[in-house]
């Protein structure tokens, strides 16, 4: 049974993810549509990548009650998205979206006067309560937009990638429109800088290290070829920002008393434009004593605003370039990412609060 943890009671899950709770404390959802609560309620589910099923089922549960046609999206294994759309509107021209997986390690929620804290509290389970609450707002008014809560946008897109094939293959599909979550602050991004992925590996001979001239160092080699890279000159955008480095991961070597012959770095760029050009310089940098491999790029993006909105540029990237099928994209959030991924995570209430409002004021102003 999974347990859910809010502000002054235990509600209990039944498997079918039916919400069990005394008559004293209602779904969040269920009743006032309480932001901070549901939010407090998703954090206390953990959903690291690989895990989201439970957040999952808890969301498809409660919106299913409150009277929306939600669909799970298999994705692997017993993961699934979620679409949900008013009976009202089956095929609705705008689809709020942001993501269900969080980054490890668990936090549980907690709040003082002005924050809610805990793993997820803005990246994204905070906004997946304002896209909700909104959703309820606009559809009091008769306007119906639909809630895509995708899995996996944190290690490989996974959940993106389904719900676009999905979106293929519906003939009646029609959205227009997706406005996609992120801690921004509540200011519209103007672009997102892309990403590329790249892993450098370098081979070499073991010996004994009182021999050196035996072996042939496969850490040397890398230790070369990452110096050239980080002293690379990297293009830089006087509205975008620079193209930005990091090394995230070296591993290598056998023993310190062995010559290594094997060594590897994962690195990765934040693209201000297409990549070939860099992609290029990188592998003349790098030269032939190592093994350059791009595994993963997702590309930097230009993107639909909204007049009278405070702007940003989003130096992280997003689902936005798996999502494609879903119409045009906008992307906007309440919380910083700032502090998303850290332990100190949280989200400001009178964000979230305002957050509701925008997304109400960005549909009915595309609608």
């Amino acid at each position: 049974m999974q347990k859910l943890k809010p502000l002054s009671r235990v509600l209990v899950l039944h498997s079918d993810f039916c919400l069990l709770t005394s008559t004293a404390i209602p779904s969040a959802i269920l009743s006032t549509m309480d932001a901070i609560t549901l939010t407090r309620q998703l954090v206390d589910i953990e959903s690291i990548s690989g895990n989201e099923a439970a957040v999952g089922n808890y969301l498809y549960g409660e919106l299913t009650r409150i009277g929306y046609q939600t669909r799970r999206m298999p994705v692997e294994g017993d993961r699934f998205n979620l679409y949900a759309t008013s009976p009202e509107q089956p095929n609705p021209e705008i689809v709020f979206s942001t993501h269900m997986d969080t980054v490890p390690p668990f936090i549980a929620s907690s709040e003082d006067a002005v924050r809610i804290y805990g793993r997820g509290s803005c990246d994204a389970k905070g906004i997946i309560a304002a896209q909700i609450a909104a959703s309820e707002r606009l559809r009091r008014e008769q306007l119906y937009v639909g809630l895509l809560f995708v899995v996996g946008e944190e290690r490989d897109s996974l959940g993106a990638r389904v719900a676009n094939e999905y979106a293929a293959a519906q003939q009646a599909h029609a959205c227009k429109y997706l406005i996609n979550g992120e801690p921004t602050e509540n200011r519209i991004a103007l672009a997102s800088k892309g990403t590329l992925r790249v892993e450098v590996t370098a081979s070499g001979r073991m010996a004994h290290s009182a021999y050196p001239e035996l072996g042939e160092s496969a850490i040397d080699k890398l230790l070369d070829t990452l110096t050239r890279l980080r002293a690379m000159p990297l293009p830089t955008d006087p509205e975008i920002g620079p193209c930005t480095l990091n090394i995230g991961l070296i591993e290598g070597g056998r023993a310190p008393n062995v010559i290594p012959d094997y060594a590897h770095a994962d690195l990765l760029y934040r693209l201000i434009a297409p990549s070939q050009d860099l992609r290029r310089q990188i592998l003349e940098t790098a030269g032939d004593q190592v093994k350059i491999e791009f595994p993963l790029e997702l590309p930097f993006l230009r993107l639909r605003t909204v007049d009278g909105l405070p702007t940003m540029i989003a130096s992280f990237t997003t689902d936005i370039p798996k999502l494609t099928n879903w119409g045009e994209a906008l992307l906007i959030g309440p919380g910083s990412i700032h502090v998303a991924h850290t332990d100190g995570e949280f989200i400001d209430k009178q964000q979230l609060a305002e957050a509701v409002d925008l997304y109400c004021t960005i549909a009915k102003t595309l609608l």
